[in-house]
């Protein structure tokens, strides 16, 4: 290599080295922000609401509107060691600058402050645990029944939620976030000699989520667009439906303790075919145990209903249960062994009219 050609490439090394910036003064205190609080209500048992939190330049301040000893003490015994974490100090009272107000009634209305962060870690609506849609990595083994035929098959998904930018709430783990989501979702028949690809649906949507305390939202426009496999499409020669649409979707979530619901509905306001019915309801109920099982996992659920106008509001249930370990909150590593089933039409997208069911077993990856 030339010298011309090194300097060339030392040069480029350290402009792409520039811009992997190393996170902000002010990203590094959000995220240890959100490490103590996930500590002090998981692993404590601190309700949300009952103490302020501040971090700043990596020294912590716990503010308590009462003097309560057993706090302090548990804060001292059982603190494990967090990365630039420098001190912690628990008052009464309130913090620093607990008083500042918001900037303006918006602010106020949707319990945000001025402080805000690019590139936020996670989401502040935590995925959907039995969502066939939800953008995630999985892979699953399940048994279908379909007015066609009985199959074994594989499911896979990969996907995931990218913030772009977060308001900040005036709790740690609060506040309002854009973002943006992709996902595609595939099924293979096991039973064939090559294990035909079945159906993809791809996704790609716009979710801005918001939190205050227990209760979250979601608002997220999206497209999706579905393509059958070239050896299914020789194999059985279905009758091809060209399904794709544009969708606005909103949920509100409320949390109490290890119980979460969720219910709202979602608008498709561009079709193919056109005459889809655009209308849709979507709702659940999920829970987390705090305990750890063996000492590492926990127990999780979920049950997922959505009801369409197309199939006159009939039930789409998906039930999901099982064991999780790692952190639930999402931009975290963690891994959930779920057992699953279905019950209503295919959420997979060419075979939306079709009435099936399934049970099995999938792997759920998070990062």
């Amino acid at each position: 290599m030339g010298r011309g050609a090194r300097l060339l490439l030392l040069a480029l090394l350290c402009y792409g080295g520039a811009l992997v910036a190393a996170p902000s003064p002010v990203e590094q205190d959000a995220y240890l922000a959100g490490q103590l609080s996930y500590f002090l209500e998981r692993d404590l048992g601190w309700p949300r609401g009952s103490y302020r939190l501040e971090v700043r330049g990596g020294v912590a301040v716990i503010a308590l509107s009462e003097d309560d000893g057993a706090r302090r003490v548990e804060v001292e015994q059982h603190l494990p060691a967090f990365d630039r974490l420098k001190s912690i100090t628990v008052v009464v009272g309130s913090t620093p600058s607990s008083g500042a107000e918001p900037a303006g009634a918006i602010y106020s209305f949707l319990g945000l402050t001025p402080g805000s962060a690019p590139f936020p870690v996670g989401d502040l609506f935590l995925p959907l645990l039995a969502d066939p849609k939800q953008p995630q990595f999985f892979t699953s083994y399940r048994y279908y029944s379909t007015p066609i035929a009985d199959a074994h098959a594989a499911a896979v998904g990969y996907g995931e939620t990218f913030g772009f930018y977060r308001q900040q709430g005036q709790h740690p783990g609060d506040g309002l976030q854009v973002g943006v989501s992709g996902a595609l979702f595939a099924q293979f028949n096991l039973d064939s000699p090559s294990a035909d690809l079945i159906n993809a649906d791809y996704t790609i949507g716009v979710p801005i989520t918001w939190r205050n305390g227990t209760t979250s939202a979601r608002l997220r426009i999206y497209h999706q667009s579905s393509h059958l496999g070239d050896e299914f499409l020789l194999r059985a020669s279905p009758e091809r439906v060209n399904l794709s649409f544009e969708s606005v979707e909103f949920l509100l979530s409320e949390q109490r303790e290890v119980w979460r619901a969720y219910f709202g509905g979602e608008y498709l306001f561009h079709r193919e075919p056109a005459d889809l019915k655009p209308a849709g309801l979507h709702g659940g109920l999920e829970f987390r145990t705090n305990r750890p099982v063996w000492n590492a996992g926990h127990w999780v659920g979920g049950l997922d209903v959505k009801a369409w106008e197309e199939h006159d509001f009939s039930p789409d249930v998906s039930l999901k249960v099982g064991l999780q370990f790692g952190s639930y909150q999402p931009g975290q590593r963690r891994v959930r062994l779920m057992l699953e089933g279905y019950r209503g039409h295919a959420p997979h997208g060419q075979f939306y009219a079709d009435y099936i069911g399934y049970y099995g077993i999938g792997l759920y990856l998070g990062f």
